[in-house]
This record gives structure tokens, sequence and C-alpha cells, in this order.
């Protein structure tokens, strides 16, 4: 095997490696956002002991119940259905996990303005890292025609 073919391949599994690990991602976020949308909604119940993780969070979001609850449901089920369409190289999914990881880059910029500087700087430092892979041209391309139908 030629070395540039067997550099293009490694390139090429390293990339749906990142892929796929981007749409468990996406899958991974739909869970929490959804649970934290149901006890904000829904308090009381078991699994509530799941904001031990960042109880702080809980403690900010909790007055807020509903109004915080539903907007965070809906934001499970958008990740969901991003994901889905992910795993199917639609372009559309492309560009909104672009939206949502380049929203998650302004907000931990927010964060470690406000003085948060750990938190957000890491997530800032994280969240721009996952742009800078989606943004990658091979990245792209894998979703360039995956909102045609496929024939088989």
């Amino acid at each position: 095997m030629a070395p540039r073919l067997e550099f293009d391949m490694f390139v090429q599994k390293k990339s749906h490696i990142g892929i796929t690990a981007m749409g468990i991602f996406l899958f991974f976020g739909a869970t929490m956002a959804s649970l934290a949308g149901a006890t904000l909604i829904w308090r009381g119940t078991i699994i509530d002991h799941m904001w031990a993780i960042n109880a702080s969070a809980y403690r900010q979001l909790a007055p807020f119940g509903k109004t915080v609850g539903i907007p965070l449901l809906l934001l499970g089920a958008t990740m969901a259905v991003a994901g889905t369409a992910w795993f199917k190289r639609r372009l559309w999914a492309w560009r909104l996990a672009v939206a949502i990881i380049a929203t998650q880059v302004l907000g931990d910029l927010v964060n470690a303005f406000m003085g948060d500087l750990l938190r957000g700087g890491v997530g800032f430092v994280i969240a721009g890292l996952l742009l800078v892979y989606l943004l990658r041209p091979e990245v792209r391309a894998a979703f360039a025609s995956g909102d045609a139908p496929s024939r088989r």
C-alpha cells in the first residue's frame, strides 16, 4: 500500500471515531438535559439525587421550576433528534451540532468573565476544541450529501 493511501485511511478511520463520539455526545446531552428538565418540573423524585453532581446549579435553577424545566426538556428532545440525524449524516444535524457547541463556547466564555474562571475556562477549552473538530473540512465533508435519502 502506498504511504499516502495508508495515511488517508488512518485519517478517515480517526474521523469516523470522532464522528461516532460526537453522536454519542449528542445523545448524552439529550439525556442530561431531559433529566434536568424533568427534575425541575417534577420535584421530589428519586432522580433528584443526580443534582449532587452540581448542587450549585440546582440551587440557581430550582426556584424557576417549569420556567427552566420545559426549555430543558425541549433542548433534550432537540439533541436526541440531532443525534439520530447525526448518525444518518444529515447536513442539518451537522449545522445544529455546530450551533449547539458554538453556544456552549459562548456560555463558557461568559461564565469565565463572570468569575467562574475554572469551570468557564475548562469548558471554553473543551467546547472550543469540539468546535474546531466539527469545522474541519473532512468532518464537514462527511455530511456533504447526507440530506439525500439513501437509495439501496
